[in-house]
């Protein structure tokens, strides 16, 4: 077996580990009876759940100039962030006291397993969905993570944004993000999972829940960078496999596998026949010249 086959087949029997949508939060108490777009009060409806999802919209862009104030107070657009490398969007508010810290978890918890590094191959950008919350929390929801992350000079690449309610329904609304505001226990209730976007800021792809394949992680943030980032190994064994934007998870492409596990077993075979070809008529030549 060549070398190239061994990789492809340990590629393919890694597992894929994942996690289903998680659909509602106990979140931040909010200002009683108030509404937010696109979040909707959701006491007149007997289900919940009808508002709270991931409409998928790949290819979809991101609000570029939609204002925001970064963890310093600092204002910003999306622009800002957009251009040099895939982003990883989670939307979130930090104040949540249970689903919205799961994710950040789940996120950093990924990435750290990754050779990339946010601010060289990738950025993260956290935005609050609640406009009550300020730069402060922002600031110390990055210092926790940073912490966590552990990655000494990767703080450029993580950013935790605030905003007014205008710029966080059409970020929201751009990117299919559905949230309900539940006036009966004051709570949001929103959809889980994290989204990555091109440098140009087009929706790429949604990965969804709370806990995020590694590897499905770094094969999203190659495929955003028109596979910029990675190894030749890496983009070899993305051959392999395929995005289903139904699950948010890479499967294994089977005919891709195939053919590039049999054009690899054909390769293997004509080198081996090129040397034992050469070997063969190397043979007489030899004994000629101990003869002589």
């Amino acid at each position: 077996m060549t070398n190239i086959t061994a990789r492809i087949v340990a590629g393919l029997v890694s597992a894929v580990v994942f996690a289903a949508a998680a659909a509602t939060a106990v979140a931040q108490q909010g200002p009683g009876g108030m509404r937010y777009a696109p979040g909707t009060a959701t006491g007149e409806r007997p289900n919940l759940l009808e508002d709270v999802r991931f409409d998928q919209q790949l290819g979809a862009k991101v609000p570029a100039d939609v204002l925001f104030r970064d963890e310093t107070g600092k204002a910003v657009r999306l622009a800002d962030y957009l251009g040099k490398r895939p982003l990883v969007l989670a939307l979130v508010y930090y104040e949540c006291p249970m689903l919205c810290s799961q994710v950040l978890n789940g996120l950093v918890s990924s990435l750290g397993v990754l050779t990339f590094t946010a601010g060289n191959e990738f950025d993260v950008v956290a935005v609050s969905f609640n406009p009550r919350e300020g730069p402060g929390l922002a600031e110390a929801k990055k210092r926790a993570y940073m912490e966590r992350y552990d990655r000494p000079g990767s703080e450029p690449g993580w950013h935790f944004l605030t905003g007014p309610p205008e710029s966080i329904a059409q970020l929201t609304e751009a990117v299919g993000f559905k949230y309900a505001w539940d006036d009966k226990i004051k709570q949001y209730a929103h959809a889980a999972g994290v989204i990555v976007l091109t440098p140009d800021g087009r929706v790429s792809k949604y990965f969804y829940g709370v806990e995020y394949s590694a590897r499905d992680l770094k094969y999203g943030l190659m495929e955003a960078s028109d596979q910029k980032i990675g190894t030749p190994v890496d983009n070899l064994l993305l051959y392999c496999y395929h995005y289903d934007p139904t699950t948010g998870k890479y499967g294994v492409a089977t005919m891709t596998a195939v053919r590039i596990g049999g054009a690899a077993t054909i390769f293997g075979l004509v080198a081996f026949w090129a040397v034992m070809w050469r070997r063969d008529h190397r043979a007489p030549e030899a004994a000629a010249s101990r003869g002589a």
